[in-house]
């Protein structure tokens, strides 16, 4: 079926690039009185768990392998 192979693929390309692409967070601490406001922003680049990532390349391959054998 397609939809399996869609999604199989889909899982695959997210699970490896979440193994290698960073997902940007910022945080601002600080105060605001009237018109002024004093604070610090940081930026942290977080990564996600490379079990996550290993659990959806693993699931991807097997949609994909799913799909492929419903197809024929």
């Amino acid at each position: 079926m397609k939809a399996f192979l869609a999604l199989g693929l889909v899982m695959l390309l997210l699970g490896v690039l979440s193994l290698f692409v960073p997902i940007p967070r910022s945080e601002r601490e600080g105060f605001k009185v009237g018109g002024l406001s004093i604070g610090v922003e940081t930026r942290h680049d977080e990564r996600v768990s490379p079990i996550i990532g290993g659990v959806l390349i693993l699931s991807g391959m097997g949609l994909l392998i799913a799909g492929k054998r419903r197809s024929t």
